[in-house]
């Protein structure tokens, strides 16, 4: 059995969870603790205080009782607002809080990305461009190229958590960009495990969503990789198999 905890901002796309964890087998547990979103807002002032070392310091206390082997800050915006090394600090306060191997979406994001083999991506945010930019910037600093990035400016989770796989395919229809070798959807409030196939096949090319990726990332820190092909092509690299006696 392998437990993952993820800290999750509010309730808007949290169900992507149990589902990906019904695809993944059933050795594999997902627990989700939802911390205090605060504000509800996609501005930087509201993003860095969602991510604040107390916030995340209270679903640790919860996330103890699961039997997680590491923890996820499932939350983009929340940790890519601190820049790159903020966002290592972050992770790193996290990790000294629950005594587990911890990291964040935004750093699933630039892990997934080397995974895939590419360097140049495109951008369909939900958020105002000015906070997107920040996202931008955090992959520029992992020296990964955003070919382009396109803004949606949806201020609130909620409003995203609304959005349905009609809206999800047209966000990733109007980001894409010839020279991208892959398409990033950077929001954990918006819902796309159910559509991980569709998108794929629209697109011709490996996309990468914020939930997707942070269970991908807690599988990651537990050394589990698992092949599941209706999660995308993240998760078609063959498990590994230990050899006897190593």
């Amino acid at each position: 059995m392998t437990a993952i905890g993820f800290l999750y901002p509010g309730y808007s796309a949290e169900d992507d969870y149990p589902r990906i964890e019904q695809l993944l087998g059933s050795d594999i547990r997902l627990t989700v603790i939802h911390t205090d979103i605060g504000e509800d807002a996609h501005r930087v002032d509201a993003l860095l205080e969602m991510g604040s070392p107390e916030r995340l310091a209270a679903g640790v206390e919860q996330l103890r009782h699961t039997g997680a082997e590491a923890v996820v800050w499932a939350c983009t915006s929340g940790s890519f607002v601190f820049g790159w090394d903020g966002a290592h600090d972050q992770v790193r306060s996290l990790a000294k809080t629950a005594g587990l191997p911890a990291s964040s979406t935004s750093f699933a994001f630039a892990h997934a990305v080397r995974e895939l083999g590419v360097a140049r991506v495109a951008i369909g945010a939900t958020y105002p461009e000015d906070v997107a930019d920040h996202f931008v910037e955090f992959l520029h600093a992992d020296g990964i190229e955003v070919v382009t990035m396109r803004g949606s400016g949806i201020i609130t989770a909620a409003e995203v958590g609304t959005w349905g796989r009609d809206e999800v395919l047209a966000l990733a229809r109007g980001a894409d960009h010839p020279d991208a070798q892959a398409l990033l959807l950077p929001d954990t409030a918006l819902h796309t495990a159910a559509h991980l196939r569709d998108l794929e096949a629209e697109l011709g090319k490996p996309v990468l969503t914020a939930n997707q990726v942070t269970v991908w990332e807690g599988l990651r820190l537990t050394g589990r990789r698992v092949n599941a092909p209706a999660l995308g092509t993240l998760f078609t690299k063959e498990p590994i198999i230990q050899m006897p006696g190593r």
